[in-house]
Order: structure tokens, then C-alpha cells, then sequence
């Protein structure tokens, strides 16, 4: 199996719902012919350096993925008859140097696609914190209670 990247342009006349159909359908395509995706990064909606088909801006999309050689003809002719597609690219990382290049690729994609992730991690853990600062409170009112009491024998 070898490395591979794919950047895929999507249509930017699409509703969100749409543009993550286009891109399952794309991650499908891959998966159906034997592929092992390793990451995927989603590089947002961007404006094309010259129109496409009279669009302006285009949702980039990146997967890197390992797959035989073989399967590459029929994931490019399915990509080819998406009309979801504006564009796209196939990168095939050979030598050995490519493919260290290939692994930091997926390393740094990978943690890019865990940030948003750790943002909302915080959220979650507030209401424990606030849990626990409630009952630090209710320890140190019962430490103060028999040295008001002891004051007022």
C-alpha cells in the first residue's frame, strides 16, 4: 500500500448539510476501494485563485490515505464523474523522504482535528469544578462552627 493525499474542491453553492454529504461521499469512494484514511483536514471555504464554472470560492478539503496502487484509477474516474467537485488532486508520496513528509502531514492534521476538541473539554469539566468549589465552602463553615460555639461558652 502506498501514500496518498487527495485535495478535493467542493462546490461553494452547497448548505453545510451538502458540503459534509460531498465529502462522506468522497471518503466513501476511497474506503469502498480498499483505502486506510489516516487524516482528514478541512481546510474551510476559500476563493480560487481563477473562477471554475463561474464559482468564486470552493470548500477545500484534504484526505491523506494509504491504498494500492490500483484502486487509484477507479477513486479518480468516481471523483471525475461527482459533479460535487469543482476540482481535485492526487499526491502520491514514494520515496522515503516523502513519506516522513506524509507522516508529519497526517501528525499535524490529526492534531488539528483534536483542537476543537480540547476547546470543548473545558466546558464539560466546569460544572465538576463548580461542584467541588461549592463544597469547599461547606468544610471550612463546619471548621469555623466549633470555634464559634467553643467562643460563646
Amino acid at each position: 500500500m502506498r501514500h496518498y493525499e487527495n485535495l478535493v474542491i467542493v462546490k461553494p453553492t452547497f448548505t453545510a448539510e451538502e458540503i459534509q454529504a460531498s465529502v462522506k461521499a468522497v471518503e466513501e469512494v476511497i474506503t469502498s476501494n480498499g483505502g486506510e484514511i489516516a487524516a482528514t483536514n478541512a481546510m474551510g471555504m476559500r476563493k480560487l485563485a481563477y473562477p471554475i464554472e463561474k464559482n468564486e470560492r470552493g470548500y477545500y478539503y484534504v484526505i491523506y490515505y494509504s491504498v494500492a496502487p490500483a484502486a487509484i484509477a477507479e477513486i479518480e474516474r468516481r471523483f471525475r464523474i461527482n459533479e460535487d467537485l469543482l476540482r481535485f488532486i492526487t499526491i502520491k508520496y514514494d520515496s522515503n523522504r516523502e513519506i516522513k513528509a506524509w507522516n508529519e502531514l497526517v501528525k499535524k492534521a490529526n492534531k488539528a482535528s483534536e483542537a476543537p476538541k480540547a476547546e470543548e473539554a473545558p466546558a464539560t469539566e466546569t460544572p465538576a469544578t463548580e461542584a467541588q468549589t461549592e463544597e469547599a465552602p461547606k468544610a471550612e463553615e463546619a471548621t469555623e462552627a466549633p470555634a464559634t460555639e467553643a467562643a460563646a461558652e
